[in-house]
């Protein structure tokens, strides 16, 4: 059956339900709205540096078949692929970077499908990869890029001639724990001490948390709970990639994805972490505290993420990026791949070799890293 590729400036030119219909795994970083509420809040555009250019597939009577979500970047920030050394040398040799057009989702480095196709449509995938390629030759740009990507997806975008890169990241992972205690029973008696005692100074300082579903938090109180986590992008030099709109638009849309768990102190909010969740995983997101409590942040950020999964029978909890000290909590070194492609032939064999060498180094990093787990007993596979 031939199909037609296209691209659009606005997800919102394409039906919800159309795009929805196509096999994202449960992902709610991938649903419409969640893209929609990027562009209509402002979060990206041109002005962010992130502008839409949604990649789709047509059937001959016009039904979506496929589509990537995809942008085209004047900059590397938000990606979390971090590739500015790769810029830099490009621009120090004459070549241009950017922009680039990148397959990912803004500001979430969190692994998913990316080249999206009907539950039925796994022939699509090829189409979809070559696709990619296509439209990044037509339009002249530098080079292309699909971040954190499924082994499926990658595998195709390897064979269309995409370069495989390499990386870690740290997820914890339920092995139908009864209960946190449960959890704390497989870790070696010393780290199992060192969390009852981090938990222990949290709940001594007189911290309480509640549990909020997105869907019931209110404009202002989203507006608290969004200043926390500015505060933090604000401590570290940058202004937030979202906004309090952003939130409240996608919990609006999308109710029961959103989980925030508020710490107060006297009854008063001051501190508040940021969970999505499908299904099967929670993912952190965005914290912040006006506060300063001794050991905060793991409660609030990790120990309250990891009994929320448990009392709900997820099957696991991706934090967030970076962080060696989340393996002394039990969250587990983990392979994450993307797939770049680059116009200039030298630029490609040069970043090639360096992949090669690098994904060698990701490997060692991950089985030395993995000697640091804090089990008293190997985690069922």
């Amino acid at each position: 059956m031939s199909v037609q590729a296209e691209t659009i400036e606005r997800i919102a030119d394409v039906a919800a339900a159309d795009w929805d219909r196509l096999d994202s795994a449960g992902n709610p970083f991938l649903r419409h709205a969640f893209l929609e509420a990027l562009e209509s809040s402002g979060c990206i555009g041109e002005d962010a540096g992130w502008i839409p250019r949604h990649l789709l597939l047509r059937d001959g009577s016009g039904q979506l078949t496929g589509a990537v979500p995809r942008y085209l970047k004047t900059h590397s920030w938000g990606e979390f692929v971090f590739d500015w050394n790769w810029a830099q040398a490009s621009i120090q040799a004459g070549l241009e970077y950017y922009p680039k057009l990148v397959s990912a989702v803004p500001f979430t480095p969190v692994t998913g499908p990316r080249l999206l196709v009907a539950q039925d449509g796994g022939r699509q995938r090829p189409v979809l990869a070559m696709a990619l390629l296509e439209s990044a030759r037509r339009e002249g740009v530098p080079g292309t890029q699909v971040n954190f990507t499924t082994p499926d997806d990658q595998a195709v975008l390897e064979a269309a001639g995409f370069l495989t890169r390499h990386d870690c990241r740290f997820l914890w992972r339920n092995r139908g724990y009864r209960d946190f205690d449960d959890f704390l029973d497989v870790l070696r008696a010393d780290k199992r001490k060192k969390l009852r005692r981090e938990r222990r100074r949290v709940a001594e300082a007189g911290v309480t948390f509640r549990t909020l579903s997105g869907s019931g938090v209110e404009p202002e109180l989203w507006q608290a709970i969004f200043g926390f986590s500015e505060q933090t992008f604000l401590r570290h030099g940058n202004a937030h990639y979202l906004t309090a709109d952003f939130l409240a638009l996608v919990a609006g849309r999308l109710p029961g994805s959103i989980m925030v768990k508020l710490a107060l102190l006297g009854g008063q909010p001051v501190a508040a972490a940021i969970f999505f969740h499908d299904d099967r995983w929670l993912y952190g997101r965005y914290w912040g505290a006006s506060q300063q409590v001794d050991c905060l942040h793991f409660e609030a950020c990790y120990y309250q993420g990891i009994e929320w999964c448990i009392e709900h029978g997820l099957d696991g909890f991706d934090p967030g990026t970076q962080g060696e000290h989340k393996l002394a909590r039990g969250f587990e070194p983990t392979l994450t791949r993307s797939a770049h492609w680059f116009a200039h032939p030298g630029l490609s064999s040069a970043i090639g070799r360096y992949l090669e060498r690098e994904r060698d180094a990701v490997v060692r990093y991950i089985e030395a890293a993995g000697e640091h787990l804090p089990f008293h007993r190997e985690p069922d596979a």
